[in-house]
């Protein structure tokens, strides 16, 4: 084991250091501590990995698509969000479309050439476009989840990993 302190609850203002541990930023679980022979940091729960910019008391996250960074101010992570806004909006955009054009041409459809009145299957095109739209949501959300890396979603993604490695 290594020389180096945990910080449970740190009660006093400290600056950001490779001799030390810190809680993770992204999935506020695990400590982030750094790597042999590097100038970063991994995390030991969701194993990110962080390069570290002490003059700033910054790290930033380096094997995500999305480019987060946090601030250290001695006690805690503050985030610091370098957003493209441009990216943001269409990703938005791309989520609304495919939440709602699919039900949308389902209920379309259902409408302009609806079942008889009375037979066994009146009701599936009711059902058919709640499903399409919950089915798609769901998609966008995990996407969504996935892109910004929330820090629930972030743990519970890892204990599930760690839960079927045990299997």
């Amino acid at each position: 084991m290594s020389d180096r302190k945990l910080s449970p609850l740190p009660t006093d203002r400290r600056s950001l250091n490779f001799e030390e541990s810190y809680l993770c930023p992204v999935c506020r679980h695990g400590q982030i501590s750094s790597l042999a022979l590097m100038d970063a940091f991994a995390c030991s729960f969701c194993r990110h990995i962080f390069t570290a910019d002490l003059r700033d008391q910054s790290v930033r996250v380096e094997d995500s698509s999305q480019p987060m960074t946090w601030r250290w101010n001695g006690l805690t992570w503050q985030g610091l969000h370098q957003v493209d806004l441009d990216l943001t909006i269409v990703i938005w955009l791309v989520g609304a479309v495919l939440t709602v054009l699919p039900p949308s041409l389902i209920w379309i459809s259902s409408h302009t050439f609806p079942p008889v009145e009375g037979s066994d299957w009146y009701w599936f095109p009711t059902l058919w476009v709640s499903l399409a739209f919950l089915l798609h949501f769901t998609l966008v959300a995990w996407l969504l989840l996935e892109h910004y890396q929330v820090p629930f979603y972030v743990t519970c993604k890892v204990r599930l990993q760690m839960l079927l490695r045990r299997r």
